[in-house]
């Protein structure tokens, strides 16, 4: 049998480790084949896992509220990576600052279904009004299929149908580099309100039918994506050969020196202090009703293989 795993967005390094756990292979060396493919937005990625349509998803670890109510029916079984990963970049012209946030006023800001909450968070934390004081809204031509959303959103910018975007970082790495934008906030490295990056994360997610039914199959996924964490940490160069069948040329040429980047990222963990602020900012999002314990958010069983 095959496993199916699905993404949000796929030319990005949001959720590389998954991509790189089926493409080199490391499911298949737990006795697993797996394929990887892309499902955006993230709300309908987690809809189809919810139907039993997908075995795992990869995502943002607070979107799975969109299908699972308050967490009954699935689990977070990794981190992908920690810290929130969107990057905010704007018109170049406009003259922003890094962490000016009060520069998007007035501005069309593009940004996808579940990373959405992310900006909006960071904006009311810092008396900005998002309904009000800007326009956060879809950007032209990521609702095609086969679409990247940073691709599409640095393509928008170029073309003046939005004024900046919230979005991955391969769109903001090709937004820079060709002189099109001007980057104001790295959510990942600090910037924004104080916590705001630990708001959320990229997550290895599955049912808790799954789980019953399948435990050491999880137990091998978990440790295929670990495994892959590890190679990626120890040579970035092999993102090339993980990514070669699904991004085009240039952003090949560009995914190795992001996932250096990222790596220090790479750890499994999920910290119950990473819970804590992951569901405080469920809550304050109108996502989770109350508050859930830490058993009922992380598929505790299976944190042995965190650590390669």
């Amino acid at each position: 049998m095959q496993l199916r795993i699905a993404i949000p967005d796929m030319v990005s390094p949001s959720y590389f480790p998954a991509i790189a756990a089926v493409e080199l292979g490391f499911f298949r060396q737990e006795g697993l084949e797996a394929t990887i493919e892309l499902l955006f937005p993230v709300t309908k990625t987690f809809e189809a896992l919810r139907a039993g349509e997908l075995d795992f998803v990869g995502g943002a670890a607070h979107a799975p509220l969109y299908a699972f109510r308050d967490w009954t029916g699935c689990r977070l079984l990794c981190a992908l990576s920690q810290n929130m990963y969107w990057f905010l970049v704007v018109r170049k012209d406009i003259g922003a600052k890094r962490g000016d946030l009060g520069a998007l006023k007035g501005l069309r800001i593009g940004a996808a279904p579940g990373p959405v909450d992310g900006l909006k968070r960071m904006l009311m934390e810092s008396a900005i009004d998002p309904e009000r004081d800007l326009d956060i809204g879809p950007v032209p031509g990521t609702a095609s299929a086969g679409a990247s959303f940073g691709m599409a959103a640095a393509k928008a910018l170029e073309d003046g149908t939005v004024d900046g975007f919230w979005a991955n970082g391969m769109g903001a790495e090709v937004a820079l580099r060709r002189g099109l934008g001007t980057l104001v906030a790295d959510a990942r490295r600090g910037d924004g309100p104080k916590g705001a990056q630990h708001y959320t994360f990229p997550a290895f997610v599955t049912t808790e039918k799954h789980i019953e039914e399948k435990p050491e199959a999880v137990a091998a996924a978990v440790r295929a994506v670990v495994g892959a964490q590890a190679a990626l940490k120890k040579d970035p160069a092999l993102a090339v050969e993980a990514a070669r069948r699904h991004f085009p040329a240039a952003e090949l040429e560009l995914i190795p020196e992001l996932i250096r980047r990222d790596a220090p990222y790479y750890d499994a963990a999920i910290s119950r202090r990473a819970v804590q602020a992951l569901n405080a900012f469920s809550r304050d999002m109108k996502l989770l009703s109350a508050a859930v314990p830490y058993e009922q958010v992380v598929a505790v069983a299976f944190r042995n293989w965190w650590k390669k």
